[in-house]
């Protein structure tokens, strides 16, 4: 066991080391091109080259330097341990907001992810990025149980009246903040043909998170558990990503309830 982590930290704690690693991964490669690609001085490449052959984990071929079966397999799996820590990384600050109950889930579907997350002095970035997916589709599904700052109701509102294909599943007292917002504009926005709002009484992890699917992009809306703040939003472009969201909203779908128009305009009129 030690003698493992000893080989682990031998390449962690070099960055040209991993470098000249990472190159040869790709294929052979001689020492001037190694030197390129790694920004590392011809003789530190060289004893890189030197420490890496007495593991056997490379052999030379005239100029040029190749990896053994040996070496592709310590590549393998060590860049795979590096990618997946940054993957850690990425993730850490956003995950108790995560679905971990929804099915399927898994840290791989969001290992792309693009994570928008208030930095220091700036609490504004979810919200925007949230904007900036609504504005820029064709159609939005998903389902939550928080009612969105008024400028993405406003963007989603605005994209509906000019089109935009929308199918969303609320909570009861999601729907209910939602229409308080603006009533007259929820009214023109639920007559739309192209906009279907439904209802459903218990939402998989509905206490921490949302789902959304855009026309490329599936997305995950953090918000505060005591506040219902949105904190975070997490999305990615990947197609097994968008595909467990689909899967999850569908279910979601058929449990849910939809909400018939007229229900808008009988809680307006006057008593």
């Amino acid at each position: 066991m030690t003698s493992g982590i000893d080989s682990i930290e031998f390449l962690a704690r070099s960055p040209h080391r991993v470098g000249v690693l990472e190159a040869l991964m790709d294929g052979s490669t001689d020492r001037r091109d190694l030197c390129e690609i790694t920004g590392a001085s011809s003789p530190t490449v060289g004893r890189v080259l030197a420490d890496f052959e007495n593991r056997q984990w490379l052999v030379r071929d005239g100029p040029t330097y190749a990896l053994t079966p040996l070496g592709e397999y310590v590549g393998d799996r060590f860049l795979a341990l590096r990618d997946a820590m940054e993957i850690e990384q990425k993730l850490r600050d956003v995950w108790p907001w995560l679905p971990h109950e929804m099915p399927g889930f898994s840290v791989d579907l969001f290992a792309d992810a693009v994570v928008s997350f208030p930095g220091p002095g700036y609490p504004y970035e979810p919200v925007e990025r949230l904007g900036q997916l609504i504005a820029s589709t064709s159609s939005m599904r998903g389902f939550d149980s928080i009612v969105y700052k008024s400028s993405n109701l406003e963007t989603a509102c605005r994209e509906i009246l000019k089109g935009m294909q929308f199918e969303y599943v609320f909570t009861p007292e999601a729907l209910e903040g939602t229409f308080t917002w603006n009533p007259d504009r929820m009214l023109e926005v639920v007559a739309c043909e192209n906009a279907t709002v439904l209802v459903h009484d218990q939402l998989p992890d509905g206490d921490r998170c949302g789902l959304g699917i855009v026309d490329d992009r599936a997305g995950i809306c953090c918000h505060d558990v005591e506040t219902g703040a949105l904190v975070a939003v997490i999305d990615t472009d990947a197609s097994e990503a968008r595909e467990w969201a689909i899967s999850v909203f569908e279910q979601v779908r058929k449990e849910a309830t939809p909400v018939d128009p007229s229900a808008f305009e009988s809680s307006m009129s006057p008593e």
